[in-house]
Formats: C-alpha cells, structure tokens, sequence
C-alpha cells in the first residue's frame, strides 16, 4: 500500500471511529477487556496513554482496595480510564461510591442485570455507565434503562462467557440499534481487519482483552504469557457445567488439570447447597471467588497447570510479546489496509 492510500484508509478509519473515540474521550475507539489481576494500574494506565481506553477490573476488590488502585492508575494515566464492576458484588454501591469519589468518567457493568438504584447511583456521579448486552432483547431493556453504551460480547471471549457467537450478536444487535447508542464489539477479535468490519456494521469501537495479556507492560507471570504464545485457538476451552441444578456461568480458559479441578468444585459445592448449608447466592458466590484465586495463581503466581489461564479463542493469533503501542498500531494499520481494499474494489 502506498503511503497516500494509507492515509486514506487511517482516515475512513478515524471517521469511523469517531463516534466511538468521541464517546470515552480517546484516540482510538478500542477498550481494554478488563481481566482480573491482569487490568490492574499498569496495564491499564498503558492502554490509556497509548490512545486507547483502558478500563480497571474490579473483580472481587473490596472498596478500599478500589480506591487505592484508582488512584495508582490516575498516577501513571494522563488520559481518561473505566472501571469495571460486577454486578453481583456485595458491595457494588460502595464500589460505585468510591469512583465517584475519584470523579471515574466512565463505569463498566458485567455480570448480569444491574440491581435497582446502580444505574442512578453512577449517573449521580457524572460518569458514562457502559453494560454487557448478551441478546438483543437484553440490549433493549439497558438502553430503555438509561445506560449510555452497550458491549456485545461472544462466546470466543476468554473468562466469562456467553452462548452466543460475537459474529452471530453483531448482524443480530448492531442493525437495529447502533444508530441509538454506541455499541462496541468483544469477543474473538485478534486482527485489525475484522475491527474494520465491526465498524462497517455501525459498532462504534471494539473490546479486546486476551490480545493485550501478553503486553510488555501486562504484569502477568512470564509462565502465563508463554502459555498464551503457545496456544492455538482450539486449545481455548470453556468449562463445562455439572449439576443443572447450580447455574453456572461458563468460563473460557486453556485446557489444563484445572479446568478438570473445577469439575470436582462443583459436585463439592452442589452437595452444600443440597444438604442446606448455603443458599443459591452463596453458592454461586463460592464458585466467583474460586476462579478468582484459581486465576491469581496462574496470572501472579505462574502456576499454570493447577491455575486457570483464562483466554479467548483470539489466543491463537498471540505470538510475541509487544508493547501496548506496538499492539494498537498493528491493529490499526491492519484496520486501515482492510478499509483501504474495500474502497477500491468499490
């Protein structure tokens, strides 16, 4: 390509993006997956200053810890960040507290629907509350809510996971509702090309996590990022439920001894819930905090057999270690060719 169609293909990608990058206040419209432990200040700080938006995971943080980690990334970030917080979580008001507190521009919502009052208590903020939109009717009902974009996210993802395919919720999600509100696209995406498609769909940006795991400034153990190298795309699996019984939400990682492990997990806290040792909720409370430390000891510790090495099916396509700079330039120059071909076939 020469250097003038390249140009033309950097700006329909730009016009593209606009709406999107308008939107969180950034240079290019691509989010930061947030993956616990591994979306902590760095790395979430390095996509920000990049260009691009990254967004702190939350996880199973107790305010106090939030608070401290919001402000280690205002420290290093001197462009706007997210948090991402689960809906599920015990604390999730005090949660949405403490990024009012620190003036957070924008609020990531996963987990499931958001509980009476969460949406205002964010909006009270001044902050941008993004949600996870699964199906279309779902998607609906948060835009009728008050929420102020959407992510549609597949089943190719890494940790938790959807039954749907991203390619499947695009042509279903983005037709009759981009135009109300912003919608970015996760799951699967590894190559700027298919960014550049997305965005011909009318997606205003995308979502990647699993893509920026192995980042020079990504704080996972050098084990973990090994594993990620050498990993195709059907060596991401997700796990599989036991008991019909215990509903649980399906997670995509490598196939190692833990997703076995988790099999046993299960039955264990299936017979609790049985024998009325715990409610529903604990239950599955039990088994959020049981992948959180299954996922500290691959991602921290480097254990990556008895760990879960959580990853997307775009795995595959990770084959080296970059900087986040390095990452988001290829994929926006990828985009950019992808965008430049189409409009001269035209």
């Amino acid at each position: 390509m020469t250097e003038d169609a390249s140009a033309v293909g950097h700006d329909r990608l730009r016009r593209l993006m606009k709406r999107g990058t308008d939107f969180l206040g950034c240079e290019v419209a691509v989010l930061g997956g947030a993956m616990s432990w591994i979306s902590e200040r760095n790395l979430v700080s390095a996509i920000s200053n990049a260009g691009g938006f990254g967004v702190i995971a939350c996880g199973a943080m107790t305010p106090d810890l939030l608070d401290i980690e919001i402000a280690e990334t205002k420290k290093r970030a001197d462009k706007p960040f997210g948090v991402n917080l689960i809906t599920m979580h015990p604390m999730l008001i005090d949660l949405i507290e403490t990024c009012k507190k620190h003036a957070v521009t924008h609020v990531v919502f996963a987990g499931g629907l958001p509980p009476a009052g969460s949406i205002d208590r964010v909006k009270e903020g001044g902050a941008k509350l993004i949600c996870f939109a699964p199906a279309l009717a779902l998607a609906k009902k948060l835009i009728r809510s008050g929420v102020d974009a959407l992510v549609i996210e597949g089943m190719e993802a890494g940790g938790h996971i959807g039954p749907v395919s991203t390619s499947v919720l695009a042509q279903e999600i983005l037709p009759p509702l981009a135009a109300d509100i912003p919608i970015f696209v996760a799951g699967g995406i590894g190559h700027g090309g298919l960014i550049a498609g997305y965005l011909e769909m009318g997606a205003s940006g995308v979502q990647l996590g699993t893509r920026f795991v192995c980042a020079h400034e990504c704080i996972a153990h050098p084990n973990f990022k090994k594993a990620f190298i050498r990993a195709s795309a059907r060596d991401a699996i997700p796990s599989v439920q036991i008991d019909p019984r215990l509903p649980v939400i399906p997670v995509r990682a490598l196939k190692n001894r833990e997703m076995e492990n988790f099999s046993a997990k299960q039955i264990e806290v299936a017979k609790l819930l049985d024998e009325g040792q715990v409610e529903m909720a604990e239950a599955q409370l039990q088994i959020e905090h049981y992948w959180a430390g299954a996922l500290r000891r691959a991602v921290i510790d480097g254990d990556v057999e008895s760990g879960s090495v959580m990853a997307g099916q775009s795995v595959g396509m990770v084959k080296e270690e970059q900087s986040v700079g390095e990452i988001l330039k290829s994929l926006m120059d990828q985009a950019a060719s992808a965008l430049e071909r189409r409009s001269n076939q035209l």
